[in-house]
């Protein structure tokens, strides 16, 4: 007979957090944690277009005041820039969400660099309130999948 028990229990009210570096959702478990009801509170989405497309500019050069040979500059990665831009402004986003629901259950699930990079940004309350993380890519998910993957054994 295959174990029901869920993968994550969500508590009844508990936010879900489904984010990357340019896309993030806010769900409320309306349901309890055999049966979730995610219902989307708030979403995000951020226009990130790649590298090539925001520099203009080649990469710089520089010179060693030791040797006399130039050296050339690594060319920014202003889409990567961006994507930790995004997540420091989502984890803001975050803790604003959480004080006013005034819940004290959070699920993360983002992939590992996205994680790291909320980890980085999230204040002392919304440390405090997370009771699972998966490092996990959902985003391109609808929310009742998201909620089965939540509710399935792995």
């Amino acid at each position: 007979m295959p174990n029901k028990e869920p993968y994550i229990k969500l508590p009844h009210r508990a936010v879900v957090f489904v984010g990357d570096g340019r896309k993030a959702l806010f769900l409320l478990n309306e349901g309890d944690g055999l049966k979730p009801r995610l219902k989307v509170q708030q979403a995000f989405e951020d226009e990130n277009p790649p590298t090539h497309e925001q520099g203009s500019d080649k990469p710089g050069r520089t010179l060693s005041g030791t040797e006399p040979n130039r050296s050339a500059m690594e060319q920014t990665d202003w889409h990567d820039v961006e994507k930790h831009k995004f997540a420091r402004t989502v984890a803001g986003a975050l803790d604003r969400f959480l004080r006013e629901l005034q819940t004290e259950h959070l699920v993360i699930i983002a992939p590992p660099r996205t994680l790291a990079d909320l980890r980085r940004s999230f204040s002392p309350t919304v440390q405090r309130s997370i009771v699972a993380e998966l490092a996990k890519d959902l985003t391109g998910l609808t929310v009742n999948d998201i909620s089965q993957y939540l509710v399935a054994r792995s």
